[in-house]
């Protein structure tokens, strides 16, 4: 974890990005059992085409832990004061996701510093998947 020094954060700045290997079915599967979420779209591939996909596909909230890993790999989890997301594309297998994010405000809140930031992936094709914020505190 590279842990932000406040004094020296200022709006703009990045965090370090998250590049993670391509979507797998093994990874989907993992997933399914770690979650409990086995939707048969994410797992099963003759379900996933009788519902009009070419292939299963990741679970959105896969995609949501990769961008809250990405906040917990800069800080500590119990820094993390807000996590929301939009979900703006599926995520199809042998996408490479990368998870990014950048400080938009600071401010000062219940006597604490914090960071606002926008967070987002992207598939090797630069198609956004996931769009959000969060709030740190530093």
């Amino acid at each position: 974890m590279t842990q932000p020094e406040r004094k020296a954060l200022k709006v703009g700045d990045t965090l370090p990005p998250l590049v993670l290997a391509p979507v797998n079915r093994t990874t989907l599967a993992l997933f399914a059992g770690a979650s409990n979420d086995h939707n048969p779209m994410h797992i099963d591939i003759d379900f996933a085409r009788k519902g009009g996909m070419p292939d299963v596909f990741a679970h959105g909230m896969l995609g949501m832990a990769w961008l809250g890993r990405l906040l917990t790999q800069w800080v500590d989890q119990r820094q993390l004061r807000q996590f929301n997301v939009r979900f703006a594309g599926i995520t199809h297998l042998g996408n490479q996701i990368t998870a990014s994010g950048r400080v938009t405000e600071l401010f000062e809140a219940d006597g604490e510093h914090r960071a606002k930031l926008e967070i987002q992936s992207a598939n090797q094709y630069g198609e956004i998947k996931i769009v959000g914020d969060a709030i740190v505190a530093l």
